[in-house]
């Protein structure tokens, strides 16, 4: 337990290591009010190769900031009961089988799931072939600035979501819950910190925070060892190092936890050497929303016994 990270107390006083921008408020306004001036250009397209006696099977397309046409699979029951459940995949991960998604829509849930932007390969036929790119997205964009970050982008996918599906008929907008795990954990509790009417979040060992920190372990891993590899690449004498931190710490989860208004349940395991316990609790360390903690002593960036099932039933109670 807690092989190569901070003791317990520590951790549950841990505030965070790396540094948060003066503007990060106003940026993420900004950046959001973009995203409205955005023309979505929703389209819904018929799942033909998956029918179902009780829902509803669809494509969902939106264009999100950059001119980026993003996809989700979408289950509507054609009984709704009025919650909608966002799922968010790994990092690099495949997209979700359509039956991933039967549990919520048995249960009268309307349920999304995105494909992060360039990490799937699935692609409507207007868009370029090559399908996707991979293992460097955390550093993408980082030479342009914090404008110029492929996860801002991404961040703002998940509230361009959370929009189109609690518009959907059928969908309480105050009833909408956010899930995933790794890189999804963190995309849920992104989708929570940008719109505030999300209720309920299960997020499992969330990706996408406190990166100084995740750096400063020299754990070896990925995914942060993307920003070792930037170093080497492009600054070898750390010449930017203050910069580059800085201008992460505009995507950096810690600092959008106190925007989230839905109650939270964490999921850690407490040996994970890819998304670290600390960066984990600079997080949860800074809700201020109800909030719960599950903690494994001896499993790291495994399959949390049990978690996949609780996360069901807690998400069909809460919403």
């Amino acid at each position: 337990m807690l092989s190569f990270e901070m003791s317990s107390e520590e951790l549950l006083a841990y505030q965070g290591t790396n540094p948060r921008p003066a503007d990060f408020d106003e940026f993420w306004e900004k950046s959001l009010a973009e995203l409205a001036a955005t023309d979505p250009e929703t389209e819904f397209a018929p799942a033909t190769d998956f029918p179902l006696p009780f829902a509803t099977a669809e494509h969902l397309y939106f264009t999100g900031t950059g001119g980026y046409r993003v996809h989700a699979k979408v289950l509507r029951p054609h009984n709704p009961e009025g919650p909608a459940v966002l799922m968010f995949h790994g990092y690099g991960g495949e997209q979700p089988n359509w039956v991933d998604l039967l549990p919520y829509a048995a249960r009268g849930f309307t349920v999304a799931a995105l494909d992060v932007r360039e990490q799937v390969a699935y692609r409507s036929e207007s868009q370029q072939p090559n399908s996707f790119s991979l293992r460097n997205h955390l550093v993408e964009g980082l030479d342009g600035g914090p404008e110029s970050l492929l996860y801002r982008h991404v961040f703002l996918d998940t509230r361009r979501l959370v929009d189109i599906v609690s518009a959907l008929p059928g969908v309480d907008a105050a009833r909408i819950g956010t899930t995933g795990w790794s890189q999804g954990g963190g995309l849920s509790l992104v989708a929570a910190a940008l719109t505030p009417t999300v209720k309920y979040t299960a997020a499992v060992f969330p990706f996408l925070a406190d990166y100084q920190r995740a750096w400063e372990l020299n754990l070896d891993k990925g995914p942060y060892n993307e920003i070792t590899t930037w170093f080497k690449k492009r600054d070898p004498r750390h010449l930017r190092e203050q910069e580059v931190f800085t201008t992460l710490g505009y995507i950096d989860l810690q600092h959008l936890a106190a925007r989230i208004q839905a109650e939270v349940t964490l999921y850690s395991g407490l040996e994970d050497q890819t998304c670290p316990p600390s960066t984990q609790y600079a997080v949860y360390n800074k809700l201020t929303s109800p909030k719960q903690h599950r903690t494994y002593p001896d499993l790291g960036h495994d399959d949390l016994p049990g978690a996949h099932d609780e996360i069901f039933q807690l998400l069909s109670q809460k919403l």
